[in-house]
């Protein structure tokens, strides 16, 4: 014979050691919070399910974040604003998962307000329950996106303007305008027959996500007594009396028995596929042996920089263009500011033998510097042993570090001397590859053929790297 067993879901915790309350056995929240309320309902549904073991909490900043504490599930923290985001990446990442982006309305409906559309809109097989009470109930009470007219908070005490601070927010009705949406509904918790419907909408919200249905939001018209400066019985009253006139409950969408699950398949392409996707197959099928490289300049990793229209992205393409030739494993990331030509750009270039962990080149042991505000800003970062090499046409002050190695080449001066200033940048490419051994010639030409569109400019950059593999040769250390 069936019976019933009153007791914690086992999706919770059975301590709450984050807790920082005394009482480790007991939620945190302010009396008459609706969170925990909530809370129970995920949990329930979670146990009932059988997810929570592969359920993921996306919590970004404000009350909504305490679920850390209580839940026996994966958690994340996001940014203010976030979750759908981050949500977004474990979902796709942990197609199995269940994941739960749970936000209050200062935060999804004020800076998350871009994340939550687009991630609604792209239809994320995700669930997202928005804790709706009408002001930042974390920081103070200011007014949130959702606050009613004329309802004071501590940044509008006079109450909030239509004129001034424009209408509230109401998220269920914007976000069951889109196509993608399978389930949109609000609830309320002001007593205990709505908090019934808030139950079923939560579990429906997550059933949905179990059957692989497709995005569903759930807003909950919460209380916030210390935030309203009410006792908790009031706070329920004016749920039901005002905050519902303003954010009507119901069902906003259901799609959930017209759309078909949606199996997600993982793609595993080869690395040729990537390489083709990407566009950085060779044009040549060539393959080079790899040089005799001193020690102190084997794995380098590089920072170029100087000011658009210097060639500086494109020195470093190449640079690992040619390391691809010598089947190193490389990397290239390149970061400028919005001007097309003057602006700063730098780039980091990685060759390795072995699998590079991350493209970022922090503190490199060589920097190319092409003008005098790169050598300012980066010397300070090469490592001590490092290579510095720089144009010394453009470049009118010292190194003036004394534990590293320096390399002044007039770049552009000899680009200059070719007749066509834009081929500095290749002199330097050669230039460092003749000096520290890492390539040779040959190398470099077939490179050319993949770096330079233009078929016209090959031959003069074929010279260019001629005039800067011999500087580098004759200035190289014994």
């Amino acid at each position: 014979m069936a019976s019933k067993v009153l007791k914690k879901p086992r999706s919770f915790y059975d301590i709450y050691e984050r807790n920082p309350s005394p009482d480790k056995k007991m939620p945190h929240y302010c009396p008459g919070c609706g969170h925990g309320n909530v809370h129970k309902f995920i949990a329930e549904a979670l146990d009932d399910f059988d997810v929570a073991d592969r359920t993921v909490f996306v919590s970004p900043v404000g009350c909504s974040v305490f679920a850390y504490y209580y839940f026996d599930t994966g958690n994340t923290q996001a940014a203010h604003g976030r979750a759908p985001a981050v949500a977004t990446g474990t979902k796709r990442a942990l197609p199995h998962s269940i994941v739960i982006s749970y936000q209050g309305d200062g935060d999804l409906a004020a800076i998350g307000t871009a994340e939550i559309l687009h991630a609604a809109n792209r239809g994320e097989s995700m669930t997202v329950f928005f804790i709706n009470n009408a002001i930042y109930g974390m920081t103070g009470g200011q007014m949130a996106p959702t606050t009613l007219i004329d309802q004071r908070t501590t940044t509008t005490p006079t109450g909030r303007s239509a004129h001034n601070e424009g209408f509230p927010i109401k998220v269920a009705e914007l976000i069951s305008q889109l196509e993608a949406p399978v389930y949109v509904e609000r609830v309320a918790l002001f007593d205990n027959k709505q908090r019934a419907r808030a139950r079923m909408a939560v579990r429906k919200a997550i059933k949905n996500q179990v059957d692989n249905l497709g995005f569903s939001l759930v807003e909950i018209l919460s209380p916030c007594p210390s935030g309203w400066k009410m006792d908790p019985v009031d706070s329920m009253k004016w749920i039901r009396d005002v905050m519902m006139n303003q954010f009507p409950l119901g069902v906003y969408k259901d799609i959930t028995k017209e759309v078909e699950p949606y199996i997600h398949e993982p793609y595993h392409p080869t690395a040729e596929e990537i390489k083709k996707l990407i566009e950085i197959i060779p044009e040549s099928d060539k393959h080079f042996a790899r040089s005799d490289v001193p020690e102190r300049y084997k794995d380098p990793q590089i920072k170029v920089a100087g000011f658009g229209g210097q060639g500086v992205l494109l020195l470093g393409a190449a640079l690992a263009q040619a390391g691809m030739l010598q089947d190193y494993h490389v990397s290239w990331l390149p970061s400028y500011g919005p001007e097309m030509r003057g602006g700063t750009a730098n780039c980091h270039v990685n060759i390795r033998e072995i699998e590079v962990g991350s493209p970022m080149v922090s503190n490199p042991t060589v920097l190319i510097a092409l003008n005098r505000p790169s050598l300012e800003k980066f010397e300070p970062d090469v490592v001590p042993g490092g290579l510095i090499i720089y144009d010394k046409s453009l470049i009118d002050i010292d190194v003036k570090r004394t534990d590293v190695e320096v390399l002044a080449i007039p770049a552009t001066k000899m680009a200059d001397e070719l007749g066509n200033t834009r081929t500095a940048n290749m002199i330097t490419m050669a230039a460092y590859a003749a000096y520290t051994g890492q390539f040779d010639k040959e190398t470099l030409y077939e490179t050319l053929k993949s770096a330079i569109k233009r078929q016209r400019l090959i031959e003069i950059n074929r010279k260019a790297v001629d005039a800067g593999y011999e500087f580098g040769l004759k200035n190289r250390k014994k």
